[in-house]
């Protein structure tokens, strides 16, 4: 079973580099052998999904590769392949002929394939070998079109924010080996964190914290998202349902035992979302641009997933990660249609667009009323059993999480409100191909209410393995889809109103406070350091080098001679004690007789005296 796991993984990786390796030779191809290859690994990720297999291979002496699959990873594996099929099939469709496809379809494969690395790893440097190719795939995504330079600029700020977050999960890492060493903690396997001992717990957790913060564009990293949009559509639809963007989420889910163990994780991790939810759904009610709320609104619903993990609500999160992924990818896949058949992205622009197709109109429709909380739609559902758990941790708490909740039916209900407008433009027809994952998505949206109730929802804890969660009693649901239904029955009746303060579209000033607090005293430290670098250690370096050139003339000068003359002495002698040493060689016999007797002769008077 191990193999089917190994698989999983190396099908999409293998793939996804060779079409990318290939480039343009291969765009003609590359749709199809992407898409096949996303069924096939849709079929190994039921599979094992099933089997629950494990597998393992050395590495580095004491840190081997352990890859696991249980409750929690087998849902999550589903649910990103599920979700990668039915993009790639809208991608043959939305990504022209003209395009790069094979680079595009290959970074697709390799991005997906990251996230199943990472949603089945269980050692940290696995984690972390995962984590930084979903960081480098994105970045590679974002910029697809990168001959435009705001592209590249927007690719820079996401992954530069995201980097820098990143960092916590090295702290983790390197507080982990640091309570190894000390014999706090059994291994660098994720189970084994929570046992970690003090000073390393808290440290460990912080680190994991902020990595996973950044990763889903919580609060204060959020802003990165807003530039993410600028990649093309599936990639959106990609990156903010199933893989980059919820990948810190289901970090905090998978070591919600940490965030306990520490004693303060669960309750921070838990009002960072709850207050993420809220605000950033409000930063999606001030868009006027329907990519820029759907991605405020991405961070939004993450906050609801972060905000179950911190309550240890495992269920709650994963019915809301299920929910949420189903909704978002069907939302941005349509916008995307949108924009390709219009040219337009902006709310009044797109005034009457779901009326143009009745496909594309009925399907989004059902996944802004899902974002919405509308009843009987998943998220309605889902929200309500992680709402549960917050409100047995603290009413306070719950409290926020409604009224994000009401908030995301303001900004779902703003949406809708344009694009369902009456208008006389002629219809539009979208390719065929594109219609299929589209209905999928929207029958999803519908059909994932049923995990939210019992039985279902008890034999889904089971699976997960979370112990008993508290469970919504039914004037929680009632309140909360009347709720929804109050606020989205408002918007639609008034209208959506001025988007206000420009503090709210602009994201909360994020990046202006981000690049005042760090971007600018990081460069003009940068800048510092360069002019000490050609003020101070230039000049060092040359005044040393002048220095020596110096003494070599000095030396040449003034020693050099001296030494000459030296060696020059040694070897003279050397030849006057070599013209001694031949006169006694003469060739006669004779002479070396009666040298010989005077040697003899000397030999034995020494020996007398000596006597």
């Amino acid at each position: 079973m191990s193999a089917l796991l190994w698989a999983l993984l190396a099908l999409p990786l293998t793939v996804g580099t060779v079409l990318a390796a290939c480039g343009r030779a291969a765009d003609r191809t590359a749709p199809v052998a992407a898409v096949a290859t996303a069924l096939v690994t849709l079929g190994l990720a039921i599979a094992v999904a099933l089997g629950r297999p494990t597998a393992g291979a050395p590495l580095l002496d004491g840190l081997p590769v352990r890859l696991v699959v249980d409750g929690l990873s087998g849902v999550m594996t589903v649910t990103v392949a599920a979700i990668t099929t039915a993009v790639l099939v809208f991608s043959v469709g939305d990504i022209p002929p003209g395009e790069a496809r094979a680079r595009f379809f290959g970074l697709m494969l390799l991005f997906s394939g990251a996230m199943l690395t990472t949603v089945t790893a269980a050692t940290l440097p696995v984690l972390l070998m995962a984590w930084e190719l979903m960081g480098a795939t994105s970045w590679a995504l974002i910029g697809f079109w990168w001959r435009d330079p705001e592209n590249g600029r927007a690719a820079n700020i996401a992954f530069l924010t995201t980097r820098a977050a990143d960092l916590g999960l090295y702290l983790a890492a390197g507080a982990a080996l640091a309570a190894l060493a000390a014999g706090g903690a059994g291994s660098l396997a994720l189970a084994d964190l929570p046992r970690a001992t003090a000073p390393w717990l808290a440290v460990i957790t912080a680190g994991v914290i902020v990595a996973a913060l950044g990763k889903s564009a919580q609060l204060p990293f959020s802003f990165w998202l807003s530039h993410a949009m600028r990649g093309p559509s599936p990639v959106s639809a990609l990156l903010h349902s199933a893989t980059m963007v919820v990948g810190g989420a289901y970090l905090l889910i998978r070591l919600e035992p940490l965030l306990a163990a520490s004693g303060w994780g669960g309750t921070a991790v838990a009002w960072a979302g709850a207050v993420t939810a809220v605000l950033l759904g409000l930063v999606a009610v001030a868009q006027s641009d329907l990519k820029q709320l759907l991605a405020a609104s991405s961070c939004a619903q993450i906050g609801f997933m972060v905000l179950a993990a911190g309550v240890g609500s495992t269920t709650g999160a994963t019915l809301q990660l299920m929910a949420h992924a189903a909704a978002k990818s069907l939302a941005f896949l349509i916008a995307g249609g949108w924009l390709a058949a219009l040219g337009a992205r902006s709310l009044p622009a797109l005034r009457g667009a779901a009326r143009r197709d009745r496909t594309a109109g009925v399907a989004y429709t059902v996944a802004a009323l899902t974002l919405a909380g509308v009843p009987p739609l998943s998220l309605w559902a889902a929200k309500d059993v992680l709402l549960a758990a917050a409100l047995h941790e603290s009413a306070a708490l719950y409290g926020v999480g409604l009224a994000g909740a009401v908030v995301s039916a303001v900004y779902a209900a703003k949406a809708l409100w344009f694009v369902r407008r009456p208008t006389d433009a002629a219809e539009v027809t979208p390719p065929r191909v594109t219609r299929a994952p589209l209905v999928v998505l929207t029958v999803a949206c519908a059909g994932l209410t049923v995990p939210c109730f019992p039985p279902v929802r008890e034999a889904l804890g089971r699976v997960l393995g979370s112990a008993a969660e508290p469970a919504p009693v039914a004037w929680e649901f009632v309140l909360s889809g009347a709720l929804a239904l109050v606020a989205s029955a408002v918007v639609w009746v008034r209208g959506p109103r001025s988007a206000g303060s420009r503090w709210w579209a602009d994201w909360l000033g994020l990046e202006a406070v981000a690049r005042l607090l760090f971007v600018r005293p990081v460069v003009r430290l940068a800048h510092a350091l360069a002019a000490f670098d050609d003020r101070v250690l230039d000049r060092a370096v040359d005044g040393g080098a002048r220095g020596v050139l110096r003494l070599a003339r000095w030396t040449d000068r003034r020693v050099e001679g001296s030494v000459d003359g030296g060696v020059e002495g040694i070897a003279a002698g050397a030849r006057a004690l070599g013209r001694w040493a031949r006169l006694p060689q003469t060739g006669q016999l004779h002479q070396y007789l009666a040298q010989a007797v005077v040697a003899f002769t000397v030999l034995a008077v020494v020996l007398v005296l000596m006597r």
